[in-house]
């Protein structure tokens, strides 16, 4: 279950990627406090939410874009690094 009450930091990896992969760190926020969450990788968790977007992302003109934190839940939520996805 989502551990909503817990600190919420992002690595520094996480904050370069957000603006690499054009999210913010409040979308990544919003994914972590209202998608589903499930296993990832490494013994991570993640969850993938989808926001309307409707302008040009590297030249070309998406409607959608979905973002997918990975995080670790311990004594606070640990986001690692955040993909981002454009339909």
């Amino acid at each position: 279950m989502n551990s909503l009450n817990k600190l919420i930091q992002f690595s520094e990896h996480a904050k370069e990627q957000l603006k690499f992969r054009g999210a913010s760190e409040e979308e990544a926020l919003q994914a972590i406090h209202n998608a589903k969450w499930k296993p990832a990788e490494l013994g991570r968790m993640e969850c993938t939410q989808e926001f309307p977007f409707n302008k040009e992302w590297n030249g070309k003109f998406y409607k959608r874009k979905q973002v997918r934190p990975i995080f670790i839940e311990e004594n606070k939520i640990v986001i690692v690094t955040v993909y981002v996805y454009y339909s």
